[in-house]
């Protein structure tokens, strides 16, 4: 046998034995046999470079550090959950799919929720070409060199089944205990810190900039939702879990099918008995309706699709006593109470603050600093106060009442009719003004790199900043002397503050901080609009409302902050200082103005790759029919929206007209 092939069989024989190992639990050879077979390789590749394949394991133990993580944008967004926190959300959950699909059997899979972190991986023609973080939904992080390293995901596709062009699979990167409990054991016995807890650890490993170090950490990888697929069609939720063990890509083993709402709570009580038993965290369970066409018809939400939700666990609890409450300013003026806590492991995590949301929830739990009280992380993430131990109060203790002036700016702290939370008024008060700032240059809006927490303060302590239109004023002779930074730190945020005026208005409208606008409504208004900011700030009520996902609320947010004169000459000066908006590109503007509606399967087309001809052609797609809508797009075994589109009298097309509308 020749070199090459000797080559290629041990790379085959290598990756099939990560498969057994990794996606089908059932390893067949020993970790020494498998190292004798992996130094075999690494030995022939050494002599032979030439040969080496692409998608040999030896390219998983990490690559040249970068200097710093390029942008992906998603093809397809990878959205939020809605959460159900108890079995009244499961019900509530059912009841509105029956509602939304008019049928009673509807058919779910349940998966257990892994207190990991998101990627997507994207294949082509069968290869690993890149991965992502699932950054803020839209735009992720590339860490492809990182996340070669994981031995169970595959650099090429398995040939167990038709390999599509274009393949993204979406997962959560986790630690499992045992191999944490080992990594921190190393770590102690080479006088390093051990880690906090897996999650965080998985996260930070992910994050490295020298993917030689993620190498070293045990992550491993279960996929369960896919992105935008091309060159194969599947129909459900359960087909796609089953491909993929075929493509060499590991599954849950703890999936389920069933139906209605009494699978929704045996299954969820199900993975709560199993909990504790399980070698990885979890902090919930995740339902979605199987059917993928179902899925379509029911739609999606701003930031979650109507189709699945997150049930969570409850979660762990622990003691511990609140030895301040310190008021907190945010961006919008906000005040919010804070519990400085003696520090108190909670499931895993070291816990020393916990909000206390508002006064009225303070008085409704009668929360006094001293108390000892009950501490949870809310959704396993974000600490929170259950209840407080009454017993173990002091008698000396007083209730907790907020201060009535600003804690950053000493102005007076108004209630504002409507709203629960107090705040500050004062459009000059420094917390939030370094809130603002902060939001602005932060990476989902202009991206300044190097403008961080620290130095943000420094600018604002000496007076350089005030407005976000002022870190276009910044000069590297400004920046230079300021303690730490140094000549080298301010030439590179000099550079990064000129690269970031070339931006999206979406990333702008962002960034400027509007109440109840985020990143998904950003964009909306940037398409609505065109890029044309001015006629945003011109923009009725009436204007506002009759776009897809804009309600009342939204629409008042928008309209009070550009009734603000003071807002709209920081805009204004940003545009002097040389900000501009570049155009997302689109292939035409054909379907300017139009909404789509896809049902029934296209003979070529993809659902997702109608959509990206449709809204790259400056079209948009919307879930339901309405009046509104003006284009059905039409293929075979149309479902209800057929009917609905002929009683509205609207156009109804198939695949070959729409290629021919934009000829």
């Amino acid at each position: 046998m020749d070199v090459k092939h000797k080559i290629q069989k041990l790379t085959n024989k290598i990756n099939q034995h990560n498969i057994e190992y990794y996606v089908h639990d059932n390893p067949i050879i020993s970790d020494y046999e498998y190292d004798v077979l992996f130094r075999k390789l690494q030995q022939l590749e050494s002599d032979y470079p030439d040969l080496i394949c692409i998608d040999s394991p030896t390219k998983r133990v990490g690559s040249k550090p970068l200097d710093k993580f390029n942008q992906v944008n998603h093809r397809l967004p990878l959205l939020s959950l809605s959460n159900a926190m108890d079995s009244s959300e499961l019900e509530l959950f059912h009841t509105q799919m029956i509602k939304g699909l008019n049928n009673n059997n509807i058919e779910y899979v349940g998966e257990p929720k892994l207190d990991g972190l998101a990627v997507e991986l994207i294949y082509e023609k069968g290869q690993f070409v890149k991965g992502s973080t699932r950054g803020n939904g839209y735009i992720g992080e590339d860490i492809t060199e990182n996340l070669k390293t994981i031995k169970a995901i595959p650099l090429s596709l398995h040939t167990n089944y038709t390999i599509p062009n274009i393949l993204e699979v979406r997962g959560e990167v986790f630690i499992n205990h045992y191999d944490f409990e080992q990594l921190n054991k190393k770590r102690l016995n080479n006088g390093e810190t051990p880690f906090a807890n897996p999650r965080n650890c998985a996260a930070g490993s992910l994050r490295q900039l020298d993917s030689s170090v993620t190498a070293t950490r045990p992550l491993r990888i279960y996929c369960y939702a896919p992105g935008y697929i091309d060159g194969v069609s599947i129909q459900s939720q359960s087909e796609f879990l089953n491909i993929l063990p075929k493509w060499g890509f590991p599954v849950n083993s703890e999936v389920q099918i069933g139906q209605g709402l009494n699978f929704l709570n045996s299954y969820y009580k199900h993975i709560e008995s199993v909990r504790d038993s399980l070698k990885y965290d979890i902090d919930g369970v995740v339902f979605k309706v199987n059917s993928y066409d179902l899925q379509e018809s029911l739609g999606e939400r701003s930031r979650s699709p109507r189709w699945a939700i997150a049930a969570k666990l409850k979660p762990v609890q622990a003691t511990s006593l609140i030895e301040d409450i310190i008021p907190s300013v945010g961006r919008t003026g906000a005040i919010t109470p804070v519990a400085k806590l003696k520090p108190i492991n909670v499931g895993g995590v070291i816990v020393s603050n916990a909000t206390l949301h508002n006064q009225d929830e303070i008085n409704k739990k009668d929360i006094r600093i001293g108390d000892t009280v009950v501490v949870q992380r809310a959704g396993d993430v974000i600490p929170e106060i259950v209840k407080v131990i009454i017993k173990k109060r002091k008698t000396n203790s007083q209730p907790y009442t907020l201060p009535s002036i600003c804690p950053s700016c000493n102005q007076s702290i108004s209630k504002i009719p409507d709203e629960v939370v107090m705040r500050c008024l004062n459009l000059h008060c420094p917390a939030q003004i370094e809130g603002q700032i902060k939001h602005f240059v932060s990476k989902n809006c202009l991206d300044i790199d190097g403008l961080g927490e620290k130095l943000v303060q420094l600018l604002i302590e000496n007076n350089l900043v005030l407005t976000i239109s002022d870190i276009f004023t910044l000069t590297h002779n400004q920046l230079a002397v300021l303690d730490r930074l140094g000549d080298k730190s301010a030439k590179n945020i000099i550079n990064s503050i000129d690269k970031s005026k070339h931006t999206t208005m979406s990333r702008f409208i962002h960034g400027l901080g509007i109440r109840n606008v985020g990143a998904h409504l950003s964009k909306i208004l940037e398409s609505q609009f065109n890029n044309e900011i001015n006629d945003l700030i011109s923009a009725s009520f009436d204007d506002l409302i009759s776009i897809d996902e804009v309600g009342d609320i939204v629409a008042n947010s928008i309209i009070q902050y550009f009734k603000d004169s003071n807002n709209i000459m920081v805009i204004n000066q940003c545009f002097e200082l040389g900000v501009v908006f570049e155009k997302t590109m689109q292939a035409s503007n054909v379907f300017s103005g139009k909404t789509f509606v896809i049902t029934g399967t296209l003979p070529s087309l993809s659902r997702q790759k109608a959509k990206s001809i449709i809204e790259n052609n400056g079209g948009k797609v919307s879930s339901s029919v309405s009046k509104k809508t003006n284009f059905l797009l039409c293929g075979e075994n149309p479902g209800s929206k057929y009917n609905k589109a002929q009683d509205l009298n609207i156009k109804i097309i198939n695949e070959l007209q729409l290629k021919e509308l934009i000829k």
